[in-house]
């Protein structure tokens, strides 16, 4: 199965981007959450970057069809 970057179902706070970058990764998802917060504090783009990614990632398939 190929890694395939998305939103998580499971274990997201917001939207589910951290989580989905960090299973990406394989990075613990605090790790990724405190980068984020990093880059929103220093330079505001983190922010934009996290609610365009918010947009543009599709959901997590969990293998079950909702139909």
């Amino acid at each position: 199965m190929e890694k395939k970057l998305c939103r998580i179902k499971e274990g997201k706070i917001l939207a589910g981007v951290c989580g989905g970058i960090a299973k990406y990764f394989g990075v613990d998802p605090i790790v990724v959450r405190v980068i984020w917060l990093a880059l929103f504090f220093a330079y505001g783009s983190g922010l934009l970057l996290y609610l365009l990614l918010a947009l543009l990632l599709e959901k997590e398939n969990s293998g079950n069809s909702d139909w």
